[in-house]
C-alpha cells in the first residue's frame, strides 16, 4: 500500500499519513458548489484513485475550494460526507467526516457462485 499525505504533498498537512489503497472505481460525487455552477443535482461521476479509512482521492476534472462540504457514494460503503482537503490538476482529496472500512469497496458485487462461460478458458480436446 502506498503512503501519501492528506494534501498530496502540496500543502501544510504533510504530517498526516495513512495507508491508502490504490484502486480504480467509479463513484457518484455531489456538493452544493457543483449545483450552483449548473451541475447535476443528482451528482457527478468521478474516478476514485486512492481510498483510506479517513479519505479519498478522486478525479473530478475541476477545482474545488478547500473546506467545501461534499458527499461521495462509494460502492459497498454508501454515501459518505466530508470536506475538500486539497484540490489540484483535476484531482481532489476528501477528508471523511467519519472513518469507513475501505475493504468494503473491494468486495465483489455479484454472488460469485459460478464463472460465466465467456470468462472460462477454451480447452480443446487433443
Amino acid at each position: 500500500m502506498g503512503q501519501f499525505s492528506a494534501d498530496d504533498g502540496k500543502g501544510d498537512a504533510g504530517a498526516r499519513h495513512e495507508g491508502r489503497d490504490s484502486l480504480f472505481l467509479s463513484a457518484t460525487f455531489r456538493c452544493d458548489d457543483l449545483k450552483q455552477r449548473g451541475g447535476d443535482s443528482g451528482g457527478a461521476q468521478v474516478r476514485v484513485r486512492n481510498l483510506s479509512a479517513g479519505g479519498v482521492m478522486v478525479e473530478l476534472g475541476r477545482a474545488l475550494d478547500r473546506g467545501t462540504a461534499v458527499e461521495i457514494d462509494i460502492r459497498g460503503i454508501g454515501w459518505v460526507s466530508g470536506t475538500v482537503a486539497w484540490s489540484t490538476d483535476g484531482r481532489i482529496g476528501i477528508a471523511f467526516a467519519r472513518e469507513i472500512d475501505p475493504r468494503k469497496a473491494r468486495k465483489p458485487v455479484g454472488q460469485g457462485t459460478h464463472t460465466p462461460s465467456y470468462a472460462k478458458a477454451i480447452i480443446r480436446p487433443r
